[in-house]
């Protein structure tokens, strides 16, 4: 879950836009996709020849579509860099997307490509007043996170050694909120908090109330789960 701090260095504020209706990218995270379009199969191209770097943008439903027939988004988005992929004799690509940074979309432009465009403005998280009070919500969220994963053995091991890792409070909300089976909604208002206090506590919350139901013993063997979970292509 490394990732080089020099990424967006160069970045010029101009990203690649790639809209799906159920999928949130968190920065660090990494999202496996499966790309056949031809207007993504052009993205995929264009980023490969520059720096890599498309945006996964979650759709507005039921929006319908608006000015040039185009379908709503969000405005809050996650860069995200590719760092595997496997290209096919058809065009077709399989990716690996690792979440880079938060950012909002400021304004869309028309470079003459299939795909969508847009300027965009980095977001930065901000930190906790004080190390002490990051260090009790940071303890009380890895409770709650072990509590879920009780009748789990091999994720409760992946689940230590992040604790082990030294991400920090916002890396690990980021984590577990890509993880955990949210809902969309839910998600996207995740990724729209840079403050990183209202992410965690607003976290803590749904994890309170969901836990009772995951760890409630089921009759019969548990099925083993990894975590973070297997991820479905998109």
């Amino acid at each position: 879950m490394s990732m080089d701090p020099t990424i967006l260095e160069n970045f010029d504020g101009k990203v690649r836009l790639f809209p799906l209706p159920n999928v949130v990218l968190f920065p660090r995270v990494i999202q496996p996709l499966h790309i056949f379009e031809p207007r993504y199969k052009q993205m995929v191209e264009d980023a490969l020849d520059d720096n890599g770097l498309i945006a996964l943008c979650l759709l507005r439903p039921s929006a319908g579509y608006g000015a040039n027939n185009v379908a709503p988004i969000f405005s809050e988005i996650c860069i995200g860099k590719i760092i595997q992929e496997e290209r096919f004799p058809d065009g077709r690509f399989n990716l690996l997307l690792q979440g880079v940074s938060r950012a909002k979309i400021i304004k869309e432009v028309n470079d003459g490509k299939l795909y969508r465009t847009a300027k965009v403005e980095i977001l930065h998280d901000v930190p906790l007043p004080s190390e002490e009070n990051e260090n009790r919500i940071r303890t009380k969220l890895l409770k709650q996170m072990t509590k879920w994963f009780t009748q789990q053995p091999s994720a409760k091991a992946q689940l230590d050694r992040l604790v082990q890792s030294d991400l920090s409070l916002g890396n690990l909300c980021d984590v577990f909120s890509f993880a955990l089976p949210l809902s969309v909604d839910l998600k996207i208002l995740l990724l729209q908090l840079v403050n990183i206090e209202d992410r965690a506590m607003l976290l803590l919350e749904v994890i309170e109330q969901m836990t009772p139901e995951i760890t409630k013993p089921q009759a019969g063997p548990v099925p083993s789960k990894k975590y973070p979970p297997d991820f479905s292509a998109n």
